[in-house]
């Protein structure tokens, strides 16, 4: 980084700014493009060092774009892993010589690599991930589904969810932000569902290009770059890990607490660059909630419209961050509600397993698990008012 009369410029040329300048005050300027293209457009004004890729549906595209940064100069280093277990291997060690980097991945994808993200959380490294969530169960399908997501919640990492290409350019470059925070530096896992966002063209505002995020100073960081014999985090050798010992499992289990305890640290910071942790949307006063996260929040909100037909007044909480989960605000939220309905993508509800267990206690309200499409089928606003109708004993006008 070079300075010329006292304003910053990094490797590419760009000028430094802020994290909340670029974030909040620069003006931006709407464009149409896709959720693939949008993560190229935050990655551009990131000031990454590093990036590692390997070829999976959805996400190809959005990797071989973050490898056209790397030819205009945008970013440090970028190549191909061998596999996606090597990917993710690969990012830690650009991340642990101190690089920001960042990754793509989808559905197989996620699950060969699974073993490197608890490791990611446990050696402290701040890298992200963009997740284009995708099918992984038998039948083959590369289409929409999020089971995946549920394999990850507690690998150490946190986890927001974008609902659209403009959450996902915004959630990325903040993402860098907070997990690069001294007291939190744990990875940020950025989900946005595949196909529905990624390939799909929107409105985005984009700040310019020729601002970004100040570079990463790893000599901030919690934990020595490069050495990777610093208990209990990075002390990777054999002779203290293998040892059948008190402290030996003492030391890795007070390490998982910590690791779960940064994320909670990340609270603060994630309500200041992401706006809060949820959204809301619809009669503030309505008794029948929906609480959703990604597209299915979208296709909540378009029930709430229809359901305006039928005479029923509902609303969205739409959650932005699964890791921390939204704990105190869902249940600020859902006070009063006489109904909590929680579409999804997945056929196992992980996110109606959250719910219960974050408002046991703390809620009257039925909780209804419903609707769940999977393997690629998409949730027209239809199938959700039609459960709410089912409910409520109303007729079922709409045509499925």
């Amino acid at each position: 980084m070079q300075a010329t009369e006292s304003i910053l410029y990094n490797r590419a040329g760009q000028k430094v700014v802020s994290p909340d300048y670029l974030l909040f005050e620069a003006p931006r300027t709407k464009h149409f493009m896709t959720g693939s293209e949008a993560v190229k457009e935050a990655v551009k004004r990131a000031s990454v060092d590093a990036s590692v890729s390997y070829p999976i549906t959805p996400q190809s595209e959005a990797a071989h774009l973050i490898g056209e940064l790397w030819v205009e100069g945008y970013v440090g280093v970028y190549f191909r892993g061998e596999s996606e277990f090597g990917v993710m291997s690969e990012i830690a060690g650009c991340a642990l010589a101190g690089a920001r980097t960042i990754t793509t991945t989808s559905g197989p994808g996620t699950l060969r690599a699974m073993e490197n993200f608890p490791m990611w959380a446990g050696t402290r490294i701040p890298v992200q991930l963009v997740l284009m969530a995708r099918g992984v169960n038998a039948p083959l399908s590369i289409q929409p589904d999020n089971l995946e997501v549920s394999f990850l919640l507690d690998t150490g990492c946190m986890i927001w969810y974008a609902e659209t290409a403009q959450d996902l350019f915004d959630m990325i470059l903040a993402g860098f932000v907070v997990a690069e925070q001294p007291d939190v530096h744990v990875p940020v896992i950025t989900v946005v569902d595949g196909f529905f966002v990624s390939h799909t063209r929107e409105t985005v505002m984009l700040p310019p290009d020729d601002i970004a995020l100040p570079p990463y100073n790893p000599y901030r960081a919690p934990m020595p770059v490069i050495d990777a014999e610093v208990p209990p985090g990075r002390f990777l050798r054999d002779p203290f890990v293998m040892k059948s010992n008190y402290i030996s499992y003492a030391t890795h289990a007070s390490w998982q607490w910590e690791v779960r305890a940064a994320i909670e640290r990340s609270r603060p910071y994630a309500k200041h660059y992401l706006r809060g942790l949820i959204e809301h949307f619809g009669d503030p006063e309505a008794d029948l909630v929906f609480v959703a996260c990604g597209t299915a929040s979208a296709q909540a909100k378009e029930a709430v419209r229809m359901l305006e037909d039928e005479g029923i007044s509902a609303r969205v909480v739409k959650l932005k961050t699964i890791r921390p989960f939204p704990i105190e605000e869902l249940r600020e939220a859902t006070k009063g509600a006489k109904y909590i309905f929680v579409p999804e993508f997945n056929v196992v509800g992980w996110l109606e397993r959250e719910v219960r267990r974050y408002l046991y206690g703390h809620s009257s309200a039925e909780i209804i698990g419903a609707p769940r499409v999977a393997g690629g089928m998409t949730m027209p606003a239809e199938v959700i008012v039609r459960e709410v109708l089912k409910l409520t004993g109303k007729e079922v006008k709409h045509v499925i």
